[in-house]
């Protein structure tokens, strides 16, 4: 047997254990983007996927933000809190679909990259209104609330990378959230940054800033 055999006989549990190392390291990372409660993926995980989604031109780009859940949680227990939050999750990743992308940013707060194939994105998102507001499966029915749901189209603004997207629907998903409008588009007019790219009243933002205009 050649030497050069018999070298890479001699390496092969090495490489053999190394894939295995590999495979374990990509598996705690896969994890570590998930949201153990929701199974989307967390901050992280989901602006990875989502910055790649933006150079699709239907793109685009959801704000969701569950309403009143303090209450639910003080009135019906985390329990009914976190089953809520889990069906809402469950809805919005199945309508986003294989060809998009939803995570959990924190608390009661998520969002999405929706590749609009079906036409007007406004129609696609009241749907999705519709979808989110439906009771929880085998909890009581009291234990239901609204999404209010704040949207962008990334063409629209060619120059803004997904933070500043982001920031566009949060205004609009805050003006849907005090109008009870359900769904909000971002208006097309200039955004009034604040210090941490969020809406008057998120913590770190500014106060002497207006309010950016929205369109219905």
């Amino acid at each position: 047997m050649s030497t050069v055999v018999t070298a890479l006989l001699s390496a092969l549990p090495l490489i053999a254990g190394w894939a295995v190392h590999v495979r374990w390291l990509r598996n705690c990372l896969n994890t570590a983007r998930r949201d153990p409660l929701t199974g989307l993926r967390t901050r992280d995980g989901f602006t990875r996927r989502a910055t790649a989604l933006l150079k699709d031109p239907r793109a685009v780009v959801v704000l969701a933000d569950v309403d009143k859940f303090k209450r639910i949680n003080d009135t019906y227990g985390h329990a009914a809190g976190d089953a809520l939050l889990k069906a809402t999750a469950d809805r919005l990743a199945h309508h986003v679909g294989r060809t998009g992308v939803a995570g959990r940013l924190g608390g009661d707060e998520f969002a999405a990259v929706v590749i609009d194939d079906h036409g007007p994105a406004g129609d696609l998102l009241a749907v999705l209104h519709g979808v989110l507001a439906r009771p929880v499966d085998g909890q009581d029915p009291a234990v239901r609330t609204t999404v209010s749901l704040g949207w962008v189209r990334a063409a629209d603004f060619p120059g803004d990378d997904l933070s500043g997207l982001l920031r566009r629907a949060d205004e609009a998903m805050y003006a849907a959230k005090q109008g009870r409008a359900g769904t909000r588009r971002a208006g097309l007019g200039w955004l009034f940054a604040t210090v941490t790219g969020r809406r008057a009243g998120r913590t770190g933002a500014r106060t002497d800033v207006p309010v950016v205009g929205v369109a219905a």
